[in-house]
């Protein structure tokens, strides 16, 4: 019995050739392209922040050292030098404002002064772009005012400081600090106290740290109430003039010209801040907590005071804010 079966064609052959190859390019491109895909799903994106840092220069002499420009200032991080993208002269940023008043045993006696000075402050300060908040502290910390742009709201506050026994300063550091957190701008936290710490609930190293974390500039009225040394409490004056020095503001002595005076040199100070920001190159990976240091070049070390952070947290609540 003859078969009827044809064999297949040269051409035929070819034909199935060209199709399996051509199938086989298809399945490379494809696999090519899923290739790509998988790169670009597993790219890594590097998030870098702004990192603002607020600046204040004075003379040898403590005048203000006004009509610097951004070519004069220099930033490094870490040891690592930073460009400056951002500079402004006077930073037109919001200021929220936490002012927190002592009213423990020891400072009773100033407490009506202290209500006189605030009440000043706050009617000069505050813009209608900026908000103030008011505390007292003494063996607890007592929100009287929350934030606001009103200043009657903040003379009612300032109507009901109460006194108590304890000093709880490093409580009250660590709250306003963590109330301030949330904002956008410049914050700013003012102490007026005599610096002693009774409470013994938050230690000094945890209000830094949280006011470091929250980018809280820390002003502090010293209120001495006692001139002689003894019986006063020279540690907690230092803590007050160093939590001020680590977060770029200042401390000023009531002795030195009443809390007028020194309230009306801290607005002065926050009037006549260079804002720098930067985004960070060059980073130290694995480091949470990165040193800024900012210097003017063409001076002497000996010619300007220069003043501003110590640094940041990586995961800083206001890290480019």
């Amino acid at each position: 019995m003859r078969s009827n079966r044809r064999g297949i064609s040269g051409r035929q052959i070819k034909t199935l050739d060209l199709q399996r190859g051509f199938k086989s390019v298809l399945i490379l491109m494809a696999c090519a392209f899923a290739t790509v895909l998988c790169a670009q799903e597993t790219t890594l994106h590097v998030d870098v922040k702004l990192v603002n840092v607020f600046v204040n220069v004075t003379d040898k002499n403590g005048a203000i050292v006004g009509g610097l420009t951004r070519e004069d200032f220099a930033v490094a991080e870490d040891g690592r030098p930073q460009q400056i993208s951002v500079f402004e002269r006077q930073s037109e940023l919001p200021l929220n404002l936490t002012l927190a008043i002592d009213t423990s045993g020891s400072v009773h006696k100033d407490m009506a002064e202290e209500a006189d000075a605030a009440h000043r402050f706050a009617h000069a300060i505050l813009r209608s772009q900026d908000q103030m908040s008011l505390m007292q502290f003494a063996t607890n910390v007592q929100q009287l005012t929350p934030f606001t742009n009103k200043v009657a709201l903040i003379d009612h506050g300032l109507s009901q400081l109460r006194s108590d026994f304890a000093t709880a300063l490093y409580d009250a550091i660590y709250l306003g600090s963590d109330g301030l957190g949330g904002k956008d701008g410049r914050k700013v936290l003012v102490l007026v106290s005599d610096g002693g710490d009774t409470a013994k609930s938050t230690t000094y190293a945890q209000a830094l740290e949280e006011a470091l974390r929250n980018e809280v500039m820390i002003y502090s009225i010293i209120d001495v109430p006692i001139e002689a040394s003894a019986g006063r409490d020279l540690g907690g004056e230092h803590a007050l003039i160093t939590l001020a020095e680590q977060t770029g503001g200042k401390s000023f002595y009531v002795s030195d010209g009443g809390l007028n005076k020194a309230f009306a040199r801290v607005s002065d100070d926050l009037r006549t801040q260079y804002l720098l920001g930067y985004y960070p190159q060059h980073q130290e990976p694995g480091r949470s907590f990165h040193r800024v240091q900012v210097t003017i070049p063409r001076a002497s070390a000996e010619a300007f005071n220069i003043r501003s952070k110590a640094g940041y947290y990586v995961d800083s609540a206001g890290k480019g804010k």
